[in-house]
């Protein structure tokens, strides 16, 4: 039988890491928090990895700031050309 899956809050996860770095044992913080220790290493790993941006919750991307500019970036300048070729097919019709 399947184990349900478990959902933690982004304070739970970040107070874990905290927990794992300060104590140093890994093994014992999960035991105390019930986690399974692949977990908590995941969870640290993505920590070092993306700082603040670590555990953005589920379905969204986990990047980091200059990644998310990128993101921001592209989106503006596809809005730009799409008003850019609305305004040519205006022209066109005049």
């Amino acid at each position: 039988m399947r184990r349900k899956a478990k959902h933690y809050t982004l304070e739970f996860k970040q107070k874990a890491v905290e927990l794992s770095y300060a104590k140093g044992n890994v093994a014992e913080v999960c035991e105390d928090l019930d986690i399974l220790p692949a977990v908590l290493y995941r969870w640290r790993k993505e920590q070092k990895n993306y700082g603040k941006n670590s555990f953005p919750g589920r379905g969204n991307p986990k990047m980091t700031d200059e990644q998310k500019e990128i993101a921001r970036l592209k989106k503006q300048l596809k809005e730009a050309e799409l008003e850019r070729d609305i305004l040519k097919k205006a022209i066109g019709i005049f």
